[in-house]
This record gives C-alpha cells, sequence and structure tokens, in this order.
C-alpha cells in the first residue's frame, strides 16, 4: 500500500467509534479504587497504631488522601472516553489521549493473532477488551478497552476475515 492510499485511508476514516458510556464509568470506577487502595491501608495502619488524642488529626489526613488518591484515580481513568477506534480496509486505527494525541495503526497484514478478554466485572456490563498482537518485537501490539462486547467480537472476526483473505492463517 502506497503512502498515498494510506493518506487517503486516514482520510476516509472518519468514522471514529468512541467506548460506550458504562465502560469509561467501569474503567474510571476500577481505576479510583486501585488509587485508593493504598491510602486505604496506609491509612488502617496509622490508625491502629495511634494513641487516642492523635487519632481525629490522623483519621482526617488519611481522609484527604483518601479523597485526593480516588479523584485523582476517577480522573485518570476517565481517559477512556477520549480512545476512537475504527477498522477499514487497512486495518486497525487507535486514537487515544486528548491533548496529546497517540493514533497507531496496526496494518491487516501485520496482525498475527486477536485475543478477546472478559474480565468478570466486563462480562457484568457487556464489556471487552480486544488485543491485537502484531509481528513487531518492540511493542507487539494493541490493547482496545472498554469495546462493547459485539463491537469487540465483530472487529475480532473482521480482522480474522481479512487474514484469511489475505492467505494468512490465524
Amino acid at each position: 500500500m502506497s503512502d498515498a492510499d494510506l493518506d487517503r485511508a486516514t482520510a476516509e476514516a472518519t468514522d471514529w467509534r468512541a467506548p460506550p458510556a458504562r465502560a469509561v464509568r467501569l474503567h474510571a470506577a476500577s481505576v479510583a479504587l486501585g488509587f485508593a487502595a493504598f491510602p486505604l491501608l496506609a491509612c488502617a495502619a496509622v490508625l491502629f497504631t495511634s494513641d487516642v488524642d492523635e487519632l481525629w488529626r490522623r483519621l482526617g489526613w488519611c481522609l484527604g488522601a483518601l479523597l485526593l488518591a480516588s479523584i485523582a484515580g476517577l480522573l485518570l481513568g476517565a481517559r477512556l472516553r477520549f480512545q476512537r477506534w475504527v477498522l477499514d480496509d487497512a486495518g486497525l486505527w487507535l486514537r487515544q489521549g486528548r491533548l496529546w494525541w497517540r493514533e497507531t495503526r496496526v496494518p491487516v497484514s501485520r496482525v498475527q493473532h486477536v485475543d478477546l478478554k472478559h474480565g468478570p466485572l466486563e462480562r457484568r456490563f457487556g464489556l471487552a477488551t480486544l488485543v491485537v498482537h502484531t509481528a513487531a518485537v518492540h511493542l507487539s501490539g494493541i490493547t482496545v478497552r472498554g469495546l462493547d462486547d459485539a463491537d469487540a467480537q465483530h472487529l475480532r472476526d473482521a480482522l480474522a476475515k481479512q487474514l484469511d483473505d489475505a492467505g494468512d492463517a490465524l
């Protein structure tokens, strides 16, 4: 595929798809819980070892640290809302970020195999994570989080079909 074909494919790839809102909420909540776990454990240790006179002051610091960690986790987890993807004849495009964009293109000819991951919470909310493995050694694949389960299966099947059409085995 020539550079002109790639430019045309990029220009035509205007049908960028966003993750569903439930995926953004789930990702933000899970990252916030992960961030809050460390201050929560530290708070428990401090509270069990402190004197009664110092308890209220230390409890205030612990709740403040817990609140800050949870807010930071929510903000970092909500970054998923700036993820977009599109599948075209050239391959899979993934765009991430708001201020600093990161755009990744995986040509179909470079795809080795495709995995779908369904964690317990993802299954509960009808979501999936698509992992596309490529032939590259460094950064040998991309992960698309927060896909609707039907979209993830469609992407997997479409990438596999394109591989089969190209004569490669999946």
